[in-house]
C-alpha cells in the first residue's frame, strides 16, 4: 500500500511537470495568428479554440489580452452579442490600458444597439445602449465614431419616445385622459429632442379639450405655440377652440 502511494505521488508529479512543459511549449504567437486567420475566414468556432488557448495559457500578458478582444469578435460576428459583451468587458477590466479598449468599448455600444428591440417591446437594451454610447462619447470626444454614436443615441431616444407616446394614444382611446396627459408630459420632459415632442404637445391640448378644460388647453397652447407652429398645426388648434371639440379630420397618431 505504501509502495502504491509513493508510485501514485510520483505519477502526479511527473504528469504535472509534463503538462507544464506542454503548456510552455505552445507557440502562443502562432495560436494567435491562427485564430485571426480563422476569424477572417468566418470559422468562428475554430477561431475561438485558438484564442481561448492564448487567453488561458498567456493570461495577463499583452498577447493574452489581445486574444480576449478577438475572442469577443468571434461571438460578435456569430451573433451572440451578450457573450461578446462579456469578453469585451473582461478585457476592459483586466487590461484598461490595452490598445483594444476603445474598440472593445464601442463594440459593446454596437452590441447593445443591435440588441435593442422594436419600440413596443421592453427597452432595457435600448436604455443600456444610450448609457454606453454617452459614456463612450464623454471618454473619447475625438473618436471617429463620435458622429455615429450621436446618431444612434438619437435613433434610440426616438424609439423610447415613441413607446411612451403610443402609451398616451392608447389611454386616449380608453378615454383615460388624465393618464394620457402624464404620458405626453413624459415625452415632452424626457424626450424633448425626439420627433414625437411636437405631437405630444398637440395631444396634450386635445386631452384638455376632451376633459372640457378649455382654459387649461388655451394656457398650454399659448405657452407651447412655438412647438405647434413648427409642425404647422396652429390653424387646426385654433379651430379646436372655435368648435369646442377635437376634430377628427386630421390624424395625429
Amino acid at each position: 500500500m505504501r509502495l502504491f502511494a509513493i508510485f501514485f505521488s510520483f505519477s502526479i508529479i511527473f504528469y504535472g511537470c509534463s503538462s507544464n512543459k506542454f503548456i510552455r511549449d505552445i507557440d502562443y504567437e502562432a495560436e494567435f495568428e491562427k485564430g485571426k486567420l480563422a476569424l477572417s475566414n468566418k470559422k468562428y468556432v475554430k477561431a475561438q479554440d485558438h484564442f481561448n488557448t492564448v487567453v488561458i495559457g498567456a493570461s495577463h500578458t499583452e498577447l493574452g489580452d489581445d486574444a480576449l478582444f478577438y475572442l469577443g469578435e468571434t461571438y460578435y460576428y456569430m451573433g451572440d452579442k451578450l457573450l461578446a459583451i462579456a469578453e469585451y468587458d473582461r478585457l476592459i477590466r483586466r487590461m484598461s490600458f490595452s490598445p483594444y479598449v476603445e474598440k472593445a468599448r464601442y463594440r459593446i455600444c454596437e452590441s447593445y444597439v443591435i440588441l435593442s428591440p422594436k419600440y413596443f417591446r421592453d427597452q432595457t437594451y435600448s436604455e443600456k445602449a444610450i448609457e454606453k454610447l454617452q459614456e463612450f462619447i464623454d471618454d473619447y470626444p475625438n473618436s471617429d465614431k463620435r458622429d455615429e454614436a450621436q446618431g444612434n443615441i438619437k435613433i434610440l431616444r426616438n424609439k423610447l419616445s415613441r413607446k411612451v407616446y403610443d402609451t398616451g394614444i392608447l389611454y386616449i382611446k380608453m378615454e383615460e385622459y388624465k393618464s394620457a396627459l402624464i404620458a405626453f408630459k413624459q415625452v415632452v420632459d424626457l424626450y424633448y429632442d425626439s420627433e414625437y415632442n411636437e405631437l405630444a404637445h398637440m395631444k396634450t391640448i386635445a386631452c384638455y379639450i376632451y376633459r372640457n378644460e378649455f382654459e387649461e388647453a388655451q394656457q398650454y397652447y399659448d405657452e407651447k405655440r412655438s412647438f405647434i407652429e413648427k409642425i404647422n398645426m396652429d390653424d387646426l388648434v385654433d379651430e379646436w377652440f372655435i368648435q369646442k371639440r377635437v376634430l377628427d379630420r386630421i390624424e395625429l397618431e
